[in-house]
């Protein structure tokens, strides 16, 4: 497939919304962006020829915009039994299935997490879909999810310090 396919040229837009996203320390324009990286995956996936993560990634899509003003164990559930009924759907098998489970740790982070934790568990699902992204050939996949993941760890270190610097804060201001 060409780097210039309709297909991998969608799969870069996805790249830029990412990207943008992970490095945002804020949780609500991170999962805004991201949910629209998700939208954009679904095409581009769909293009690909896997249905399975076209799939996952409408269903994070979703979950990542019902995240920004909700969270509930519920919807946690709801929507790793939305992910897995639509996979088994679709007739996903052996590594089609490395999506489903990366967005159903999804689902659990961004429901039930907030801050680092959720970054944490992210990076893990970033996991999942970059071994999805090489196998189904997506070139901007690939080199999204890699950048997102240094852009986690990156913004993941950045808040720890963060946070280290403010307990360092309270520490001498009490001590005054």
């Amino acid at each position: 497939m060409s780097l210039l396919s309709p297909a991998q040229v969608i799969g870069y837009v996805a790249l830029v919304l990412g990207v943008t996203g992970f490095l945002q320390r804020d949780d609500r324009r991170l999962k805004l962006l991201v949910a629209g990286e998700c939208f954009v995956y679904v095409a581009h996936f769909a293009l690909l020829g896997n249905p399975p993560a076209a799939s996952s990634a409408l269903v994070s899509g979703v979950r990542m915009t019902l995240s920004v003003w909700f969270r509930s164990a519920w919807l946690a559930a709801a929507s790793v039994a939305v992910n897995v009924g639509l996979a088994v759907a679709v007739g996903a098998h052996g590594a089609q299935w490395v999506p489903v489970f990366g967005s159903s740790l999804g689902a659990i982070a961004v429901f039930l997490m907030k801050g680092i934790p959720m970054r944490l568990v992210l990076l893990t699902s970033t996991a999942c879909w970059l071994a999805n992204n090489v196998l189904s050939g997506s070139v901007g996949g690939t080199v999204l999810e890699s950048i997102i993941a240094a852009a986690s760890i990156t913004t993941i270190v950045r808040m720890a310090m963060a946070a280290r610097r403010e307990v360092g804060i309270e520490v001498d201001g009490a001590a005054s």
